[in-house]
């Protein structure tokens, strides 16, 4: 059972999978204990999930993070 869920995932969301298991691994080796740490945990695999969320989209990642990080002036 949990090997067909784990193959679901794979196959259906492999860029949000991938995406939380970065996020996850990054922050895991930065971070030991701690409420703020903690914090930038969960704050990785939030990043890491809307990364592999627009892979999944096929959308342009180089415009989106334009788009992110653009200037309010422009």
């Amino acid at each position: 059972m949990l090997e067909k869920i784990i193959l679901y995932v794979i196959t259906e969301h492999r860029g949000k999978a991938v995406g939380i298991f970065l996020g996850l691994a990054a922050s895991i080796l930065f971070i030991n204990y701690g409420f703020w740490r903690s914090a930038f945990i969960v704050f990785c695999i939030f990043i890491g999930y809307q990364i592999g969320k627009k892979l999944d989209e096929n959308a342009d990642l180089e415009i989106w993070m334009k788009n992110l990080f653009k200037s309010k002036n422009s």
